[in-house]
């Protein structure tokens, strides 16, 4: 009896570990992928060239092939660096990039957690992040390395601060730390987004709220970019100044996980942004499942229009690279500390005004 019991455990235990990980395979990794070819794709169109064009048609196998590449690359690992720290400190980073997707509501069908925390969860659990970059640049015993990781770590601990307020004056708003909740409440059509007052205002009070939504969206977007060390505020791998910031050191499938958490966190937080302002995974149209009395389809619709939501802000991301210069630390931190921080405070008190009303 202990066995069998002991059997199915064990079997539930797998079962468990292939559903968690089916987020990995079926949409981070090739999202990444796709991400790479892209990135270069765009910055080839907007500088009038072609980008990668020999792998495939029009190069779209260039990234496998470069992934391929890394994979046979030596892992060199120097005589002074701490090996311990320095080959968990990728990994650290991909682990809390991946972990966030967990409380990420694809649709209303394909979710990883419905915890009423979820948005709570992901800001705690994207801190990991911060952890592995400065491992990373510590033990790669590398001046430049280290200058990367620290300049990343005062950078995302700063621009913290106004993401969380926020995305606390949209917890006010919404009264609800669910990512879920949060896009069940917006509804079909997008005039119930939040971004546009939400679908709980009405009246005098919905105009009202919608200058200050679209306040809060940008500088939760501003925020969030730089979170993930995007262009402007990509000073942690300034290529001109620190050669490749906190990960110059590292070779192989090690330097590709870096990528692959940068990619990933790159999604991550547009799908934040979509969550909170952009009507998560609603249709700003209502849904053609409905209109056919075919259910089954809407959920295939929530997940098209959340990813087609998520992927035009990490475009939005990547047009930004090739369009700002990269703003001096003094300016970065000036930006945040002393036009974000305030403006958000008085977004979140004024917003709460507008909730009583």
């Amino acid at each position: 009896m202990y066995e069998i019991i002991n059997n199915i455990l064990n079997n539930e235990i797998i079962s468990m570990i292939i559903v968690a990980a089916l987020p990995l395979f079926v949409f981070i990794l090739p999202f990444a992928l796709f991400a790479v070819l892209a990135e270069r794709k765009v910055s080839a169109h907007m500088q009038d060239r072609l980008g990668p064009m020999r792998v495939g048609y029009h190069g779209v196998l260039q990234t496998i092939a470069d992934i391929l590449k890394l994979l046979q690359k030596e892992d060199i690992v120097a005589a002074k660096n701490d090996k311990k720290w320095f080959n968990l400190a990728p990994y650290l980073v991909f682990i809390g990039s991946f972990a966030a997707f967990a409380a990420i509501p694809f649709s209303s069908k394909f979710i990883g957690t419905h915890a009423e925390v979820g948005i709570f969860f992901i800001i705690a659990i994207s801190s990991v992040v911060v952890a592995g970059i400065l491992m990373g640049g510590w033990a790669s015993n590398n001046k430049y390395s280290l200058l990367g990781a620290m300049r990343s770590a005062a950078q995302m601990i700063s621009y913290e601060i106004p993401t969380v307020i926020v995305v606390l004056t949209m917890v006010m708003l919404t009264g609800t730390l669910s990512l879920e909740t949060m896009s069940a409440q917006q509804t079909q059509y997008f005039w119930n987004w939040n971004i546009f007052g939400g679908a709980e205002a009405t009246g005098l009070v919905k105009i009202l709220l919608i200058p200050f939504m679209f306040a809060g969206f940008i500088m939760l977007f501003i925020s969030t970019l730089a979170e993930v060390n995007r262009v402007p505020f990509d000073i942690p791998e300034a290529e001109s100044e620190l050669v490749s910031g906190f990960h110059t050191e590292y070779s192989g499938m090690k330097f590709a996980i870096f990528f692959l958490a940068e990619y990933a966190n790159m999604f991550a937080v547009s799908a934040i942004v979509t969550s909170i302002f952009l009507g998560g995974y609603q249709s700003p149209f209502g849904y053609l499942g409905n209109l056919l009395g075919v259910y089954w389809l809407v959920p295939v619709e929530q997940f098209f229009w959340f990813t087609a939501k998520g992927l035009f802000l990490v475009f939005v991301q990547m047009w930004l690279r090739w369009t700002l210069p990269r703003l001096r630390v003094d300016q970065l931190m000036n930006l945040c500390w002393k036009y974000l921080i305030p403006y958000a405070i008085v977004n979140l008190v004024i917003v709460g005004i507008l909730t009583l009303l």
